[in-house]
């Protein structure tokens, strides 16, 4: 399981990471087979529970699996199942309030708007960049925390950037992950996922143009789905590539 990201309560930086899912002793029986079929069958409300249980297992140090989180967000996205994305909230809501007090920005951020209102932005930031585009879809919890995760980064890097325009804070020091003017639009990255129809080309860009990352920091934030920094670089080549050669058209849709 995504062992820091399943625990709110790290005390450092709050860096994307996973870490070996731990298997209870069932997890290498024929009972897994069986338990993972029951949870597709399972109503909503049990299968809540059943996933809050297992991220108070992960915090009590436990056995514990992903099967019931990664059963509910594949409901909610997979289904477009807006009662199945409520639970979704509700169920890892905490998680993403402790991600946002152990955000690097987290001082001058709160300063400008609530910590509810990151939470509410990073959980539609994430529903709009895959609840609508069926063919993403995530393997493991990690993965689908990991992209939680960035929607919230991009939440507060883009608040960051609004009020720095107004001069009321200062722009992230040199190296610091940012948004472009540009592509801190929202509509920007409509577009780009009406041009990109790769999946793997759209969860880059949305890293990329979305949520502000660079290469190194996708690899660092996101690994092992995005480990070879090289094909970070031959991608964005390739949609930046797309990009210009639609640059009319983003130009009339951004006017």
């Amino acid at each position: 399981m995504a062992g820091e990201l399943m625990d709110p309560h790290r005390a450092d930086d709050g860096a994307l990471c996973t870490t070996p899912e731990r298997l209870s002793p069932e997890e290498s029986s024929p009972f897994t087979r069986i338990a993972t079929s029951l949870s597709s069958e399972m109503s909503l409300p049990v299968l809540a529970a059943h996933c809050l249980g297992e991220i108070d297992n992960f915090r009590r140090g436990e056995p514990c699996t992903e099967r019931y989180g990664l059963e509910l967000f594949h409901r909610a996205i997979m289904r477009s199942d807006q009662e199945a994305w409520a639970w979704v909230q509700q169920c890892f809501g905490g998680m993403v309030h402790g991600w946002v007090r152990r955000h690097p920005k987290r001082v001058v951020a709160c300063r400008l708007e609530s910590e509810e209102n990151y939470v509410a932005q990073a959980f539609e930031r994430f529903w709009q960049a895959t609840a609508c585009n069926q063919q993403l879809e995530f393997r493991t919890l990690a993965a689908a925390l990991q992209y939680l995760r960035a929607s919230l980064n991009g939440a507060i890097l883009d608040t960051l950037r609004t009020y720095a325009r107004s001069g009321e804070v200062s722009l992230p020091e040199p190296g610091e992950p940012y948004m472009e003017d540009v592509t801190s639009s929202s509509e920007l990255w409509e577009i780009l996922k009406g041009m990109l129809s790769n999946p793997r080309e759209q969860r880059l860009a949305y890293l990329l143009f979305h949520c502000g990352l660079k290469p190194r920091e996708i690899v660092h934030f996101c690994s092992p789905e995005w480990s070879d920094i090289q094909e970070i670089y031959r991608l964005r080549r390739t949609i930046t590539e797309r990009v210009l050669r639609n640059a009319d058209l983003l130009r009339w849709r951004l006017s």
